[in-house]
């Protein structure tokens, strides 16, 4: 039951991803072909592979990671603060770092990693990207022999699933539906690429994932019938 889970035990993140590359033609001619032959059934006829590599991101074979936001609750006594940090730039450098807060701060069988659709998304993209530059899986990422119950893993949209496999529904539409401000942010997950790319702007792009990280923890207590945090409990470090 989630009331009985300790929330300072609670890793919360979020990630923020783009194409690998800021254009198509600058892939090897054989990444070209198979990005084509993994993109053809989502385009299908309505778009080239180059045109549709804008949304290699979403894959982590064609994309990369460019922010790790993460958040933790702390009790000081009878107050509550949930402490959020990052983890961007050089994708190497911030998996790096990212694997060393887990290794010294959430490394024991009963801490827990939550995110939202993170065990289909955000979980496997950091573990393949890890493998990907060589950097060894963390205890926490390493699903390998483990039984379900064995996994580390919290989902904000899997627990809302009540059991129903086909329903997916989005941290935005839950925060709302569950009657969270929705916090006052300038841009979407679709807007990543080209902030990134384009603007340049990688401090957007943090504060956006922070934003994301916040949500879902302020979901987790809702979804265990306590209050939310106010703006003063939200500090970032």
């Amino acid at each position: 039951m989630l009331y009985k889970i300790n929330l300072e035990n609670i890793l919360f993140l979020d990630i923020e991803t783009v194409p690998e590359h800021e254009q198509f033609d600058i892939l090897t001619e054989e990444k070209q072909q198979l990005w084509e032959q993994k993109s053809r059934y989502q385009r299908k006829d309505e778009f080239t592979a180059e045109e549709f590599y804008e949304r290699a991101g979403i894959w982590a074979e064609f994309g990369k990671i460019v922010c790790i936001s993460v958040g933790y609750f702390v009790e000081k006594g009878a107050e509550r603060l949930f402490r959020v940090t990052s983890f961007y730039g050089d994708e190497p450098s911030l998996l790096k770092e990212f694997k060393q807060l887990l290794q010294e701060h959430f490394n024991q069988a009963y801490h827990l990693l939550c995110g939202h659709n993170a065990k289909e998304f955000d979980f496997p993209y950091i573990a393949r990207r890890m493998l990907i530059h060589g950097i060894k899986l963390p205890y926490k990422l390493d699903l390998f022999g483990k039984k379900p119950w064995e996994i580390p893993h919290l989902d904000t949209m899997e627990l809302w699933k009540f059991g129903d496999y086909k329903h997916f529904t989005s941290l935005k539409l839950m925060a709302n539906v569950l009657g969270i401000p929705s916090p006052k942010d300038d841009m979407d997950g679709s807007m990543v690429r080209e902030v990134f790319y384009k603007e340049k702007d990688i401090d957007r792009i943090v504060t956006y994932c922070q934003l994301d990280v916040v949500t879902t923890a302020q979901v987790f207590l809702r979804l265990r019938g306590e209050a939310l945090l106010s703006e003063e409990q939200v500090k970032t470090v």
